[in-house]
Protein backbone atom coordinates (compact mmCIF):
# COMPACT_ATOMS: atom_id res chain seq x y z
CA UNK A 1 0.00 0.00 0.00
CA UNK A 2 1.03 3.34 -0.39
CA UNK A 3 0.00 6.54 1.79
CA UNK A 4 0.12 10.16 0.49
CA UNK A 5 0.13 11.68 3.74
CA UNK A 6 1.59 15.44 5.20
CA UNK A 7 3.42 14.64 8.76
CA UNK A 8 1.30 17.60 10.72
CA UNK A 9 -2.29 17.09 9.24
CA UNK A 10 -4.71 15.85 11.57
CA UNK A 11 -6.49 13.29 8.40
CA UNK A 12 -3.53 11.63 7.82
CA UNK A 13 -1.94 10.99 10.84
CA UNK A 14 -5.78 9.32 11.12
CA UNK A 15 -4.92 7.45 9.30
CA UNK A 16 -1.17 6.41 10.12
CA UNK A 17 -3.11 5.58 13.55
CA UNK A 18 -5.27 3.09 11.97
CA UNK A 19 -2.51 1.60 9.86
CA UNK A 20 -0.31 1.33 12.33
CA UNK A 21 -3.01 -0.65 15.21
CA UNK A 22 -3.97 -2.78 12.14
CA UNK A 23 0.00 -3.24 11.64
CA UNK A 24 -0.45 -2.28 7.76
CA UNK A 25 2.83 -1.66 5.84
CA UNK A 26 2.53 1.22 3.32
CA UNK A 27 5.21 3.58 1.90
CA UNK A 28 4.87 6.74 2.62
CA UNK A 29 4.31 9.90 0.15
CA UNK A 30 4.69 12.99 1.72
CA UNK A 31 2.57 16.29 0.11
CA UNK A 32 3.75 19.02 1.65
CA UNK A 33 0.55 21.10 1.84
CA UNK A 34 2.16 24.23 3.49
CA UNK A 35 3.46 25.14 0.33
CA UNK A 36 0.70 23.56 -2.40
CA UNK A 37 1.73 20.52 -3.62
CA UNK A 38 -1.80 18.89 -3.41
CA UNK A 39 -2.25 21.25 -5.89
CA UNK A 40 0.15 20.12 -8.63
CA UNK A 41 -1.17 18.40 -11.15
CA UNK A 42 0.26 15.08 -10.78
CA UNK A 43 -1.34 14.32 -7.39
CA UNK A 44 -4.82 16.61 -8.55
CA UNK A 45 -5.19 13.81 -10.87
CA UNK A 46 -5.05 11.15 -8.44
CA UNK A 47 -7.32 12.89 -5.42
CA UNK A 48 -9.10 15.72 -7.17
CA UNK A 49 -10.11 16.66 -3.94
CA UNK A 50 -6.58 18.14 -3.54
CA UNK A 51 -6.05 17.07 0.00
CA UNK A 52 -4.23 14.71 2.10
CA UNK A 53 -4.51 11.30 3.11
CA UNK A 54 -4.79 9.25 -0.23
CA UNK A 55 -4.10 5.64 0.23
CA UNK A 56 -3.49 3.45 -2.41
CA UNK A 57 -3.84 -0.10 -1.95
CA UNK A 58 -2.22 -3.73 -2.86
CA UNK A 59 -5.60 -4.24 -5.44
CA UNK A 60 -4.96 -0.46 -7.17
CA UNK A 61 -7.65 0.76 -4.88
CA UNK A 62 -7.54 4.97 -4.71
CA UNK A 63 -9.28 6.45 -1.61
CA UNK A 64 -9.05 9.85 -0.44
CA UNK A 65 -11.23 10.93 2.50
CA UNK A 66 -9.75 9.67 6.12
CA UNK A 67 -12.89 8.17 6.96
CA UNK A 68 -13.51 6.60 3.92
CA UNK A 69 -10.36 5.08 4.37
CA UNK A 70 -10.13 3.89 8.10
CA UNK A 71 -13.95 1.77 7.16
CA UNK A 72 -11.96 0.64 3.82
CA UNK A 73 -9.43 -0.66 6.45
CA UNK A 74 -11.56 -2.12 8.84
CA UNK A 75 -13.74 -3.85 6.25
CA UNK A 76 -10.68 -5.54 4.94
CA UNK A 77 -8.43 -6.14 7.89
CA UNK A 78 -11.32 -6.38 10.44
CA UNK A 79 -8.76 -7.07 13.66
CA UNK A 80 -7.99 -5.54 15.77
CA UNK A 81 -11.78 -3.90 15.65
CA UNK A 82 -11.56 -0.17 15.44
CA UNK A 83 -15.44 0.51 15.31
CA UNK A 84 -16.84 -2.24 17.73
CA UNK A 85 -19.39 -4.74 16.78
CA UNK A 86 -22.00 -4.41 19.62
CA UNK A 87 -24.55 -1.52 18.39
CA UNK A 88 -24.59 0.81 21.26
CA UNK A 89 -21.12 0.93 21.95
CA UNK A 90 -20.64 1.12 17.86
CA UNK A 91 -22.99 4.61 18.22
CA UNK A 92 -21.20 5.70 20.90
CA UNK A 93 -17.63 5.41 19.02
CA UNK A 94 -19.16 6.83 16.01
CA UNK A 95 -20.70 9.81 18.30
CA UNK A 96 -17.14 10.74 19.13
CA UNK A 97 -15.18 9.92 16.09
CA UNK A 98 -17.67 12.41 14.17
CA UNK A 99 -18.08 15.22 16.52
CA UNK A 100 -14.39 15.57 16.10
CA UNK A 101 -13.97 14.47 12.02
CA UNK A 102 -17.24 16.88 10.98
CA UNK A 103 -17.73 19.27 13.44
CA UNK A 104 -14.62 20.65 14.79
CA UNK A 105 -11.42 19.19 11.95
CA UNK A 106 -12.83 21.12 9.22
CA UNK A 107 -13.58 24.45 10.45
CA UNK A 108 -9.84 24.59 12.03
CA UNK A 109 -8.18 22.89 9.19
CA UNK A 110 -5.05 24.85 7.53
CA UNK A 111 -7.05 25.63 4.29
CA UNK A 112 -10.08 27.00 6.15
CA UNK A 113 -7.74 29.64 8.22
CA UNK A 114 -5.52 30.32 5.09
CA UNK A 115 -9.15 31.20 3.85
CA UNK A 116 -10.14 33.58 6.74
CA UNK A 117 -6.74 34.95 6.27
CA UNK A 118 -5.48 35.44 2.76
CA UNK A 119 -9.20 36.26 1.60
CA UNK A 120 -11.61 37.41 3.99
CA UNK A 121 -8.49 40.02 5.55
CA UNK A 122 -9.38 38.40 8.71
CA UNK A 123 -6.36 39.59 11.35
CA UNK A 124 -4.34 37.06 13.57
CA UNK A 125 -6.71 38.00 16.39
CA UNK A 126 -9.41 37.40 14.61
CA UNK A 127 -8.39 34.06 13.12
CA UNK A 128 -7.18 33.33 16.11
CA UNK A 129 -10.55 33.78 18.28
CA UNK A 130 -11.87 31.46 15.54
CA UNK A 131 -9.91 28.82 16.37
CA UNK A 132 -10.76 28.68 19.87
CA UNK A 133 -14.21 29.16 19.57
CA UNK A 134 -14.76 26.52 17.47
CA UNK A 135 -11.98 24.42 19.55
CA UNK A 136 -14.00 25.00 22.79
CA UNK A 137 -17.30 24.21 21.63
CA UNK A 138 -15.78 21.05 20.37
CA UNK A 139 -13.98 19.91 23.20
CA UNK A 140 -16.88 20.76 25.46
CA UNK A 141 -19.39 18.50 24.07
CA UNK A 142 -16.45 15.59 23.79
CA UNK A 143 -14.94 16.14 27.57
CA UNK A 144 -18.84 15.55 28.70
CA UNK A 145 -19.49 12.39 26.10
CA UNK A 146 -16.84 11.05 27.98
CA UNK A 147 -17.43 11.73 31.08
CA UNK A 148 -20.88 10.34 30.66
CA UNK A 149 -19.98 6.75 28.72
CA UNK A 150 -16.40 6.90 28.56
CA UNK A 151 -14.47 4.04 29.91
CA UNK A 152 -10.82 4.46 30.49
CA UNK A 153 -7.45 4.47 29.53
CA UNK A 154 -9.38 4.81 25.95
CA UNK A 155 -12.11 6.81 25.18
CA UNK A 156 -13.95 3.65 25.49
CA UNK A 157 -12.14 0.82 27.48
CA UNK A 158 -9.01 -0.88 27.37
CA UNK A 159 -8.70 -0.89 23.53
CA UNK A 160 -8.43 1.62 20.83
CA UNK A 161 -11.02 2.35 18.89
CA UNK A 162 -12.04 5.06 16.02
CA UNK A 163 -12.83 7.67 18.95
CA UNK A 164 -8.59 7.32 20.06
CA UNK A 165 -8.04 7.92 16.44
CA UNK A 166 -9.68 11.02 15.80
CA UNK A 167 -9.11 11.96 19.05
CA UNK A 168 -5.36 11.92 19.34
CA UNK A 169 -4.93 14.08 16.02
CA UNK A 170 -7.30 16.76 17.02
CA UNK A 171 -5.73 17.38 20.29
CA UNK A 172 -1.78 17.55 19.06
CA UNK A 173 -3.12 19.91 16.98
CA UNK A 174 -4.89 22.25 19.58
CA UNK A 175 -1.59 21.89 21.85
CA UNK A 176 0.19 22.69 18.81
CA UNK A 177 -1.37 26.10 18.47
CA UNK A 178 -1.12 26.72 21.72
CA UNK A 179 -4.50 26.20 22.84
CA UNK A 180 -5.49 25.53 26.69
CA UNK A 181 -6.27 22.24 27.46
CA UNK A 182 -7.25 22.81 31.31
CA UNK A 183 -10.71 22.54 30.76
CA UNK A 184 -10.29 19.12 29.26
CA UNK A 185 -8.98 16.34 32.08
CA UNK A 186 -10.91 13.50 30.73
CA UNK A 187 -9.73 14.16 27.03
CA UNK A 188 -6.42 15.11 27.74
CA UNK A 189 -6.23 11.25 29.78
CA UNK A 190 -6.88 9.48 26.88
CA UNK A 191 -4.70 11.56 24.80
CA UNK A 192 -1.60 10.83 27.13
CA UNK A 193 -2.32 7.29 27.59
CA UNK A 194 -1.88 7.20 23.96
CA UNK A 195 1.00 8.83 23.58
CA UNK A 196 2.25 5.87 25.52
CA UNK A 197 1.57 3.41 23.09
CA UNK A 198 3.60 1.65 20.20
CA UNK A 199 0.74 2.08 17.20
CA UNK A 200 0.52 5.76 18.35
CA UNK A 201 4.12 6.80 18.53
CA UNK A 202 5.04 4.75 15.01
CA UNK A 203 2.54 7.48 13.88
CA UNK A 204 3.00 10.60 15.09
CA UNK A 205 4.34 13.51 13.02
CA UNK A 206 7.85 13.90 14.51
CA UNK A 207 8.23 9.54 13.34
CA UNK A 208 7.34 10.68 9.67
CA UNK A 209 9.73 11.14 6.79
CA UNK A 210 8.80 14.15 5.92
CA UNK A 211 8.82 16.20 9.60
CA UNK A 212 10.14 19.27 10.11
CA UNK A 213 10.70 20.45 13.04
Amino acid sequence: MQLYSFFNSSTSYRVRIALALKDLHYTYHGVNIRVGEQRFADYAALNPSRGVPLLVDDKGTVLSQSMAIIQYLEDRFPEPHLIPEEPLLRARVLEVANGIACDMHPLNNLRVLGYLKNELGVTDAQKDAWYGHWAREGFNALETLLGRYGDAPYCFGQTATLADVCLVPQVANVLRMGFDMAAYPRVMAVYEHCQGQSAFQQAAPNAQPDFQG
